[in-house]
């Protein structure tokens, strides 16, 4: 919790995706603060019941995006926080055309509504460091100046930059407002429940062979402590926000007490029965396509404005393998499953390309299951 003094620190403050962990546990810390005179939760979705004793002193307001132009206005915000970001599709509520709407209309609508609510002097919006995308042309380190060598193949990589154009265009029209987009690398914690936590809970990962990609983490209490520093003190402009240091894929892998499984990355992206199979739960074109480059990202403009440093990347996983000690276990019936889908999938594959013309696009965007990809 952040102790020194800021006179400016915004009265009301309206949050978006407060039926999430991350985005009740920002509400929940900015209602504790004195600094904040009232905290508004809006979301389309009743928060679960988990969330109660979090929410206590957050107001809630059952709506999306579309009635955030009333909303903003009717309450006299004065500060935005924006989180409610999907980070994969959810086959089970629209899948990809649900996730856009979401992701960027609801951006888009959310940010027109921003632009006229007069009193606002405070915006911060989640984002993610897959908006550098993730190719062989990458350099070693992004900074936050870095632009991305090619366009992303995966849907989130997508929408993420998408909603930060938005907000360079909010940013044109209302100038006096502070703007913050903080670019998040993927969470981890002994509690966080996302795609890469699953993936990396399971006895057997797949991953990709001859690859051994270089990843970063940050815990999501660092992710907590940035975001309330970021609403109640003045920080504008775009940070990158990891723990230091690196993870190869293999390094991570073993540290969790995992086995590994290489497959073609042309078979890990077309397999949705293996991550089904092997219990991943989701697993998409950003995954994949992280999982070949990695991505490292430079953090030294985040430390130094905001004068605090996020835990390694190591310490942060650490914590995450506490959590799942008591996880999946490698089980020889286990083992000998993931093995008769891998080798199943395998099968299908080359059955399907020898039906496939020579010329082909690539796979589409598709994910299994339902979750968050940070």
């Amino acid at each position: 919790m952040v102790t020194s003094s800021t006179p400016d620190a915004p009265r009301v403050v309206v949050v978006t995706g407060v039926s999430r962990l991350l985005g009740a546990h920002v509400a929940s810390r900015l209602a504790a603060d004195p600094r904040v005179e009232r905290v508004i939760g809006l979301d389309p979705q009743t928060p679960p019941p988990a969330f109660a004793s979090l929410l206590g002193d957050v107001e809630l307001i059952r709506a999306d995006a579309r009635a955030a132009t009333g909303a903003l206005a009717d309450l006299g915000a004065e500060g935005l926080v924006h989180l409610a970001i999907n980070g994969a599709p959810d086959p089970q509520h629209g899948g990809r055309a649900a996730m856009k709407e979401q992701n960027v209309i609801g951006t888009m609508q959310l940010l027109a509504a921003a632009q006229g609510a007069t009193r606002l002097r405070k915006l911060v919006v989640r984002s993610s460091t897959a908006a550098y995308g993730a190719s062989f042309r990458d350099p070693a380190v992004f900074t936050e100046d870095t632009e991305p060598r090619a366009v992303p193949r995966g849907s989130f990589a997508r929408d993420i930059l998408d909603i930060e154009g938005y907000v360079r265009g909010f940013r044109r029209r209302r100038p006096e407002v502070t703007a913050t987009v903080l670019r998040f690398a993927p969470f981890i914690s002994s509690t966080a429940e996302t795609s890469l936590t699953r993936y990396f809970a399971q006895a057997v990962v797949p991953t990709v062979l001859g690859r051994d990609a270089r990843l970063q983490f940050v815990h999501v209490d660092d992710a907590l402590e940035v975001l309330h520093r970021a609403v109640i003190e003045d920080h504008p402009g775009t940070f990158n926000v990891a723990g230091a240091g690196v993870l190869n894929l293999s390094q991570a892998v073993r540290r969790a007490g995992r086995i590994s499984v290489p497959l073609p990355e042309s078979t890990l992206s077309s397999l949705g029965g293996v991550a089904r199979a092997v219990g991943i739960g989701q697993i998409g074109l950003d995954q994949i396509d992280l999982f070949v480059h990695g991505r490292v990202v430079d953090t030294a403009r985040l430390v130094r404005e905001f004068g605090f440093t996020p835990r390694t990347t190591a310490a942060a996983f650490d914590d995450f393998i506490r959590g799942h000690m008591g996880g999946s276990s490698l089980t020889a019936d286990r083992l000998a499953m993931a093995e008769r889908a891998i080798l199943d999938g395998i099968r299908r594959v080359r059955e399907a390309a020898a039906r496939r013309p020579a010329v082909e696009a690539g796979p589409p965007d598709t994910a299994v299951g339902v979750g968050e990809q940070q």
